[in-house]
This record gives structure tokens, C-alpha cells and sequence, in this order.
């Protein structure tokens, strides 16, 4: 593309380990905050028993909000060049097997172990196979656990993107993407066209299109276009921090803390993911991140329900803090079993019987018919059997002065 060079620094095929950082960080920071700020896993008010952490688990939920940052990011790096097809197949064999062996677990758990009732949120258990398809946000049905809301606001991202991945994933069409999704985040709001909000999600579309921005700046070269796009994402996700904080505090609890904690979070995670983009972090390899942005979905998976459940069990039994630091081991080590036994043997087999289903639809689509007059026309080519005429060349008249 004319005007756009690729930064030298920055390959695109290149892992990020810094990103892993990022997500496994995310991932613990909602972890602290359903085992020390909610009360559930305690049935007393924690700032009794993590004076100090308290104030700080609070606002762990951002953590979702830098989950959707990177995200945007991770999403457009790893469609580039790809088709729609490559794109359903890698993400229903990534989000899955993992979050299949996360409902079963934490349903088991619910069954045998219904200490907290505040973690039942299913009507019958017909709705643990509604939540299967991963769909039932859109269909009214509780989760199986609580967090499985934040993956039907991917689900609808990667539907959004599709339609990027399905013109071609350029520079110029995720740019115009972003600017279509801003215009209809904004316009969401106020037009009361619900489906327009379902899928606009203005509260969470500032993130992912930072995101794509971000990746943008990766790829290619960082740009006033670009950071006036993540600028504005910034400036438009703080309408919303008021109304995240009394989603996840009640209204009672929001009114009393103050905003500005929640804002300096969600800055620190533009700006680390704006290091990760300007290739800033990229001196990091530490080897072992890699399996820790791998165990992080697992991890977010199976952390809340089960967890709280355990430190609801033996609350009377382990002093606080060595409760909370055994749960999150047990949590991560459970993560790791589910990424090693689970996700990878079934995300292979499920990717291999998705690309064969997918090149049977290949093989049986009928090439589409050509334009007439058009070279692939066969009205506009000589029939095999007619030979081409030979054409006629008329002498000069001076041959005679030859014979």
C-alpha cells in the first residue's frame, strides 16, 4: 500500500511475550477481585479480613476491559491474510474445548458442593447445555458461571469482524471498520434500535478498537490517524466507568468510591499495549510467558464459581490470606492440567474436522458464472473442432519483378 512502510522492529509473524504479561496480569487482577472485593467467597464484608488489598480488589474488574484491549490487538494480528473460513475454524477450536471442560467442572462443583447461592444463576440444568453453544447471552438463559458474560461480547466482536475478514483484512478496511464501529457505538445510545446497541456495544467498543488501532501501529508504523483513533476510544470509554463501577459494586458501594482509580487503570492499559504496539517491550522473552498467556483463558474460565466455592468451604479453617494464595495456586495449576489434557489434544482434532468441513463446502460451491463477453465466456471463444482460418495476405504488387 502506498505510504505505508512496515517497521523493520516490529515483525508481525513475531510472538509478543510481553502480551502474554499482560493478559496473565489481567486475568490475576479478576482474580483478586472475586476472592477479596466481593463478599460472596466470605458471607462477612472483606475489609475486615484484607484491610490493605481491599481498596485495590475493588477495581480488579477492569482487568476485563484490558482483555478486550488486547483482544482488538491479538484478533486482527492473527486473521491478517486469512478467510473467513480460517478465521471460524481458529477461533471455535481456541475459545471451546477449554470452556467446555470449564462448564463441566464448575457445574459439578454448583451440584455437589451449593454452598453459595449467590453462584446460581441457572433456572434448570437444561441450561447447562444451552450454555454449551456459548450462546445463552443472547438468548436470556444464565450463565453457568458468572464470567461467561464477558465471551458473548467476543462472540459479537468476532461477528463484527468477520465482515473485515470476509473484504480482506487491508489497512484500509480496519481503519474503516473502526471509524464505522465508533459512528454506531456513538449513535447506539440515543437511537433506541436495539439491535444496533447489541451489537454496537458502546460500552466495550472503545477497547477492542484501540485495540485494532494498536495492532495497526505494530504492523505498519504508528500514525497521527491511528493515535487520533485510540485518543478518542480513551476519552469515549470514560462516559462508561461510572456505570461499570455500579455494575460491578452495586450502586450503593460505586457512590462512595471514587472514579479516578478506575481511570488510571484503563490509562495504564492503553499505555501498555501502546508499548507492546511501538515494539517498546519487545526486549522481553522470557520463555515461561508463553504458557502463561496460554493458561490465562482457562484460568478466567474455571477461577470464579469454583474458587469462591473453596475459600467458602474452608473459610472457618485457613487464615485469610494463605486461603486466597492456595485457592489462586490451585486455580492456576488446574489451568495449566486443562490447557495441557484438554485444550490442546481437542483444539487439534476439532481444527482438523472444522478445515475438513469447511474444504467440503469449497468443493461442492459451484464456481460462479462469468460476465458474457468476458474471456472465461465460452460464448466468446472458438469451439475446440473449428479450425482458426487462415488469414489472407494479399501480394504486393511489385512481386512480379521477382519472377
Amino acid at each position: 500500500m502506498p505510504g505505508i512502510r512496515r517497521a523493520s522492529k516490529n515483525e508481525p509473524g513475531a510472538r509478543l511475550f510481553a502480551l502474554d504479561g499482560i493478559r496473565i496480569t489481567a486475568a490475576l487482577v479478576v482474580v483478586l477481585y472475586h476472592y477479596i472485593g466481593l463478599n460472596s467467597a466470605w458471607d462477612r464484608n472483606t475489609a475486615e479480613l484484607f484491610p490493605a488489598l481491599r481498596p485495590f480488589a475493588l477495581y480488579g474488574w477492569l482487568g476485563v476491559e484490558i482483555f478486550f484491549i488486547v483482544s482488538g490487538f491479538v484478533i486482527c494480528m492473527s486473521v491478517w491474510g486469512r478467510t473467513v473460513g480460517d478465521f471460524a475454524v481458529s477461533r471455535v477450536s481456541r475459545l471451546f474445548p477449554a470452556y467446555w471442560a470449564g462448564i463441566a467442572l464448575t457445574a459439578l462443583v454448583l451440584w455437589f458442593v451449593p454452598e453459595v447461592q449467590e453462584l446460581r444463576h441457572m433456572e434448570q440444568w437444561s441450561d447447562v447445555l444451552v450454555n454449551l453453544t456459548m450462546m445463552q447471552g443472547g438468548l436470556g438463559v444464565g450463565h453457568v458461571d458468572h464470567s461467561y458474560w464477558t465471551l458473548f461480547v467476543e462472540l459479537k466482536f468476532y461477528a463484527l469482524f468477520a465482515l473485515v475478514v470476509l473484504r480482506g483484512v487491508t489497512y484500509r478496511n480496519c481503519i474503516l471498520f473502526c471509524g464505522a464501529w465508533t459512528l454506531a457505538a456513538i449513535a447506539a445510545p440515543t437511537t433506541g434500535f436495539r439491535l444496533l446497541h447489541f451489537f454496537a456495544m458502546p460500552q466495550y467498543a472503545p477497547y477492542f478498537i484501540a485495540g485494532i488501532a494498536f495492532y495497526l501501529m505494530h504492523r505498519f508504523r504508528p500514525t497521527l490517524l491511528l493515535w487520533g483513533i485510540v485518543a478518542v476510544q480513551f476519552l469515549l470509554a470514560q462516559n462508561y466507568v461510572r456505570g461499570r463501577m455500579r455494575m460491578n459494586l452495586g450502586k450503593q458501594l460505586s457512590e462512595q468510591l471514587p472514579t479516578w482509580p478506575a481511570r488510571l487503570v484503563i490509562a495504564v492499559g492503553f499505555l501498555m499495549i501502546a508499548a507492546v504496539a511501538l515494539g517498546w517491550l519487545s526486549r522481553i522473552q522470557w520463555r515461561w510467558l508463553k504458557t502463561a498467556g496460554a493458561i490465562t483463558y482457562p484460568l478466567y474460565i474455571i477461577h470464579m464459581a469454583i474458587g469462591i466455592t473453596l475459600i467458602h468451604h474452608f473459610r472457618d479453617r485457613v487464615a485469610p490470606v494463605p486461603l486466597v494464595v492456595a485457592v489462586t495456586a490451585a486455580m492456576l495449576v488446574l489451568a495449566y492440567l486443562i490447557h495441557v489434557c484438554v485444550e490442546r489434544p481437542l483444539s487439534k482434532r476439532l481444527r482438523s474436522g472444522m478445515r475438513r468441513g469447511i474444504q467440503e463446502i469449497r468443493l461442492n460451491t459451484p464456481a460462479p458464472e462469468p460476465a458474457p463477453g468476458s474471456d472465461a465466456d465460452p460464448a466468446s471463444v472458438p469451439d475446440a473442432y473449428e479450425p482458426p482460418r487462415e488469414p489472407q495476405v494479399r501480394e504486393p504488387a511489385f512481386s512480379s519483378f521477382r519472377r
